[in-house]
């Protein structure tokens, strides 16, 4: 481990440096047990490799890390029966951990789970044919 990783908490919780529940692990990610999980079974996937946010990952990281999601969602489907799964991944300001880091959330009718409205009008629902074009063009 570099010293940009020993520095890092999600690098020593993937490389088992920090005290975590991994419940799966391999040469590419590390799977653990959220230490402030929403529901029972609430994991996290964090890359071996310290990247940041999802655009930072190289492709076999980025096809480990699905395949994760897979196994995890298919293991937590057969113990739990949830009504759902959310899979979700925070950038940017809001990856708390400055590691990259998935969730994989089992989810239940009236768990509370929410996403919430903004906190501000910003009219983005009268702008979706230009925000189209805008997107489709970075995207060319």
């Amino acid at each position: 481990m570099n010293p940009q990783q020993a520095d890092c908490l999600g690098c020593r919780l993937a490389h088992g440096i920090e005290e975590a529940h991994i419940v799966y692990e391999n040469e590419w990610v590390a799977c653990i047990l959220d230490i402030d999980p929403f529901s029972e079974g609430h994991m996290l996937i964090l890359p071996k490799q310290h990247f940041v946010d999802w655009t930072d990952l190289d492709e076999p990281t980025m096809q480990k890390v699905c395949e994760a999601v897979t196994s995890l969602s298919h293991a937590l489907n057969k113990l739990y029966k949830p009504d759902g799964i959310t899979i979700c991944q925070n950038g940017g300001a809001f990856n708390e951990l400055t590691h990259f880091h998935m969730h994989v959330i089992p989810r239940f009718h009236y768990d509370g789970f929410a996403w919430s409205d903004p906190l501000h009008e910003h009219g983005a629902a009268n702008r979706l044919a230009a925000t189209r074009t805008k997107v489709a063009e970075e995207l060319n």
